[in-house]
């Protein structure tokens, strides 16, 4: 008798599903295995029936933690926390497996085989099979929290919870309903997709088997309700604007005493304006000005926290000739005054 594993790397954690007939049976019992990931550092079982791993992973320029839980066979539930711009994986996925995603902080993005792009923001959610994906998941802001929810259609079609039978629920058909012809379905954020995902989130342990159950379900019941036809989808982009406005970024972090303007880089990099303006909105979730803005004060706190320069050196580090202008802009985006703010940070 073939002994059947779920696989979840990287992205998702390699997912590998041997298609038996005996697995809607042992699924629960389903070891989890690492194949072919980047940078994975650590494997942690939390107990001793496969219901929860977690994956620990050093990316490029960050950390990654993945914790895997196994809700019903043929569904597992992510949670993922990043402080990383990306993370890659290896092994080629089935398309048969399903994933939702759910953005609560940051932004995530993915770039499907037709080479367009897409990204969420915080309350969005996307649904795509797992081998419509480029095998990366960016993080704009170097920072990303969220929950997948990966199913494998075939495995939950023949073992179903009895909710689905008795409603109605085809789940075969939630790829072609969401996923026909490569598609990849983009929700914006609104209050019913809060209403299920924001409890997710701060769930006691002791609950969290009934109640990842519950939420698991009233997931799929209002997805089954959904009509796409009448969903306004997030937009998505071209892999070349995708890099040419990447490439905007660096040039702008790199050098925040240079303060070019939007037709300025339009005409660099050559670029219409409102696609640029668009496109980077899109990917970093912001207008250029007001990101940039941010981006500074930002980088002005850490000066403050780190150097003993003075607020008009710190000021002219980030891009303000005037430590007027400075310190109100600092004030807008910290809430506090600089004095005040290397005041009460004295001691980091």
């Amino acid at each position: 008798m073939e002994k059947t594993f779920i696989i979840k790397d990287v992205k998702r954690l390699s997912t590998e599903y041997i298609r038996n007939s005996e697995i809607a049976e042992r699924d629960n019992m389903n070891e989890t295995i690492i194949s072919n990931t980047k940078g994975l550092s650590a494997v942690i079982p939390k107990d001793n029936d496969g219901y929860c791993t977690v994956y620990k992973m050093d990316c490029n320029d960050g950390l990654g933690l993945m914790t895997v839980y196994q809700v019903y066979p043929g569904i597992q539930l992510i949670y993922n926390d990043f402080e990383a711009t990306s993370c890659e994986w290896g092994a080629p996925p089935d398309n048969n497996i399903l994933e939702i995603n759910h953005c609560r902080e940051g932004r995530e993005g993915s770039r499907l085989l037709s080479g367009s792009c897409l990204y969420l923001g915080e309350g969005d959610l996307s649904i795509h099979t797992m081998d419509n994906c480029a095998p990366e998941m960016t993080f704009p802001l170097k920072h990303y929290r969220g929950i997948s929810v990966v199913i494998n259609l075939e495995i939950l079609a023949y073992n179903q919870p009895e909710i689905f039978s008795e409603s109605g629920i085809d789940i075969l058909s939630f790829k072609e309903k969401f996923c026909a012809d490569g598609n990849c379905f983009v929700m914006r954020a609104k209050n019913e997709i809060d209403h299920i995902f924001s409890e997710l989130y701060s769930v006691p342990n002791c609950l969290q088997k009934p109640y990842f159950k519950l939420k698991v379900q009233e997931l799929l019941l209002f997805l089954h309700m959904v009509d796409v036809a009448k969903e306004k989808q997030r937009e998505i982009y071209t892999a070349p604007q995708v890099e040419i406005v990447r490439e905007i970024h660096k040039k702008l972090v790199s050098d925040l005493q240079a303060r070019p303007t939007i037709d300025d880089l339009s005409r660099e990099y050559l670029i219409n304006t409102a696609t640029l303006k668009n496109t980077f909105k899109g990917i970093y979730g912001q207008p250029i000005g007001t990101y940039m803005k941010e981006y500074r004060m930002k980088q002005a706190a850490v000066l403050l926290r780190q150097t003993q320069d003075t607020i008009a050196e710190i000021a002219n580090k980030v891009g303000y000739e005037n430590q007027s202008k400075f310190a109100s802009a600092f004030r807008d985006v910290m809430k506090i005054a600089p004095v005040e703010y290397r005041n009460q940070n004295a001691s980091d």
